[in-house]
């Protein structure tokens, strides 16, 4: 790539020829000047579709070049002074063809910029609210890299905004509809088929997804889905409408949307992380071959590429990587599709406009899934206006300052929306107070935080996270995590005596259930915190094919166990890990250690200043009868239920989950003074 002293040479080059043009040097200086920006372009961001108009016509005048967003107007050589009083005309015209382009483009104002360069200077201008006009920039390497840095935002296909996420990836009347209809049915067709038998991997991770799909919705044997809505929105014809397998679509859905995801945060922070790479992250992922983009799918879904930009956890518990184990031209086609399509995006649209790119993933679902749908499953998402009006009731402001001595928990945070503002409250009081982008980016990842049951809404709420802080992962120490978990921050691990629990205490053995069985952990390991380091171990030692002598000889070593805790712990280490071994010699592991140690984050994550957010609403008589059966005593304890015999077994009245959530957010994870807020 050529340096920015090569192209002032090229520039004053074209210069000298185009003084010496008798007749329109403007021309001749864009004729000689254009194909250097074209080759920057081009060098810079490697695959993307260049849209360059010359000479285009507007309502008031033909604007010289136009690069998508950027209007660029040449000028003789020396033409533009360096006092702008001398520049009026040339300014008036240059604004009034960002007014027209906008209007003919049906672009927003704001979003364009106009350049004016005669060779010698640059004039750079905008409209926010009001017309910017900078003084004039002489040519250096400086004001270059300033213009080059702009023509790279600016020329790109598509803002990475909702309006244009929605027109490519959802379904109706604002969509294309094509990419997600074409992913959803090519899931959907592979799940109805082979996903409700055998040991696969789609089998247990879609009976795993079933059960928690009950736990966060209700049963579905209680909701009421409009078939023809669903028919009519995703294109499904007679012949494919008949048994119907509605679980199966959901499924489908899902896991269409939770790639999308990772694709998106992998092509957004993958941009801004990886230092060596040549133009957008997934841009050689186009033209692969199917086992090669198979390959590529799986090491996104082990976390590798995630790692490799030093973010561990961004994949943990996630149940929608089944497809790679299914894979089939189908699922091929539809997934090229998307990469193709995120390769016309500009990831640093999250820099330049932050606002419009805040919980883009939140906006992009409500149109994914139509609106009467998303009803007869009960969801309801926070409007912003409503998340804000919360923290500011809490005192979590950006002008607060201790702001970061306040911890922020949302026990139940769908796609994260008071969570993404309360990070741009912490960004925005760094700027403030002018602290170190390295200790905000370790304030944010330790101190907000969020859980949620909804495999879908941890990934949506980790991509939120995810991209909210790309712009300071390249100043972070060593790995981070991403504090979203997989958990039920009702319902954590329990210690079980005899057939009662017990609440985070009493030195007995803590279960995880999941669909391939439950799991049990001696009090040892969970009560010295080490089940996360457990977890990566027991993960590594399968992946690795460790005996499991060999195994837990390592985590004695590693976990620093005693005797006695190594010898409470031995039966249940065993065995867990030689079900793991077996999950993994099916096929069928990649997750489990995952979710659990993702279960007990509620029991290690501490108490917090602030509480906030939208709890789940789902009715007792709609929770699933085992569900039902193990927070039972929770709701007994905290006396919400004052009945007895049948009318307690059908919740005594109507009661709902958020009841239960809000008081033991209050009692669990409250500190002695903070202040909760549930909308």
């Amino acid at each position: 790539m050529q340096s920015l002293t090569e192209i002032i040479k090229q520039i004053n080059d074209a210069v000298k020829i185009a003084e010496k043009t008798p007749q329109n040097p403007e021309k001749k200086l864009r004729e000689l000047i254009s194909p250097i920006w074209e080759t920057f372009l081009k060098e810079k961001r490697v695959g993307l579709n260049l849209q360059i108009r010359d000479e285009l016509t507007l309502a008031n005048g033909r604007a010289d070049t136009v690069f998508n967003r950027l209007i660029l107007e040449y000028k003789k050589p020396y033409a533009i002074k360096p006092d702008n009083n001398k520049n009026r005309q040339l300014i008036t015209q240059v604004q009034g063809y960002i007014l027209d382009f906008a209007k003919k483009e049906r672009f927003s104002k704001d979003r364009l910029l106009g350049v004016a360069f005669d060779g010698d200077h640059f004039l750079f201008m905008r409209y926010v609210g009001r017309w910017i006009v900078d003084e004039p920039l002489p040519l250096t390497e400086s004001s270059l890299e300033i213009f080059l840095k702009n023509l790279e935002k600016l020329t790109s296909k598509a803002a990475l905004i909702p309006k244009n996420l929605i027109r490519d990836f959802a379904v109706g009347r604002e969509s294309r509809n094509k990419v997600a209809v074409d992913c959803i049915k090519a899931f959907y067709h592979e799940i109805n088929q082979h996903g409700n038998s055998g040991d696969t991997k789609e089998h247990v991770f879609f009976e795993q997804w079933t059960v928690q799909f009950a736990e966060v919705h209700g049963t579905l044997e209680q909701k009421k889905i409009d078939k023809e809505t669903l028919f009519t929105s995703y294109g499904f014809s007679k012949n494919e409408q008949k048994d119907f397998n509605v679980l199966a679509f959901f499924f489908a859905l899902d896991s269409y949307y939770a790639l999308l995801m990772k694709l998106l945060s992998y092509q957004v922070v993958g941009y801004y992380t990886l230092s060596k790479l040549t133009g957008l992250p997934l841009h050689d992922w186009e033209e692969l071959a199917s086992d090669d983009l198979r390959r590529k799918c799986d090491e996104l879904e082990e976390g590798g590429i995630f790692r490799s930009i030093g973010v561990r956890n961004f994949l943990e518990g996630d149940l929608f990587s089944w497809y790679i184990q299914a894979w089939n031209d189908g699922i091929y086609r539809a997934i090229q599709q998307i990469v193709k399509c995120l390769n016309d995006y500009d990831p640093e649209t999250m820099e330049i406009a932050p606002d419009e790119t805040r919980d883009i993933l939140k906006k992009l679902y409500q149109y994914l899934v139509p609106k009467q749908i998303r009803h007869d499953l009960g969801e309801y998402y926070t409007p912003d206006w409503l998340a804000e009006r919360t923290l500011n009731q809490v005192g979590y402001g950006a002008k607060d300052k201790d702001l970061f001595k306040k911890r922020l928990l949302d026990p139940g945070c769908g796609s994260g929306t008071f969570v993404i503002l309360g990070i741009k409250r912490a960004k925005d009081h760094a700027a403030l107070y002018g602290i170190d982008p390295a200790l905000t980016l370790q304030y944010i990842t330790m101190n907000i935080m969020g859980f949620d049951l909804n495999p879908l809404a941890v990934i949506s709420a980790r991509t939120n996270y995810m991209m909210a802080i790309a712009d300071l992962l390249k100043y972070k120490k060593g790995e981070i995590t991403i504090p979203i978990y997989l958990c039920d921050s009702i319902n954590p691990p329990q210690a079980r005596v005899a057939h009662e629990q017990t609440f985070f205490q009493e030195k007995k053995s803590y279960e995880v259930k999941t669909s391939v069985g439950t799991f049990l952990f001696s009090h040892s390991i969970i009560n010295n915190q080490r089940i996360r380091q457990l977890a990566n171990l027991m993960e590594d030692g399968v992946k690795s094919g460790q005996t499991t002598d060999a195994f837990l000889k390592k985590v004695e070593r590693e976990l620093n166990l005693t005797k006695d805790e190594l010898e409470e712990s031995d039966a249940h280490l065993r065995e867990t890990f030689e079900k793991l071994v077996e999950l993994e010699n099916k096929g069928i592991n990649g997750i489990w250690a995952r979710i659990i140690k993702n279960a007990f984050a509620p029991l290690f994550v501490g108490k917090f200043d602030l509480i906030v957010g939208n709890p789940p609403w789902v009715n007792w008589e709609a929770l699933p009868q085992g569900y039902r059966n193990d927070t039972k005593p929770l709701w007994v304890n905290y006396g919400l239920f004052s009945l007895s015999g049948h009318a307690a077994r059908l919740g005594g009245g109507k009661k709902d989950i958020s009841m239960l959530m809000m008081y033991v957010a209050i009692d669990k994870y409250l500190k002695d003074n903070g202040k909760l807020a549930l909308s």
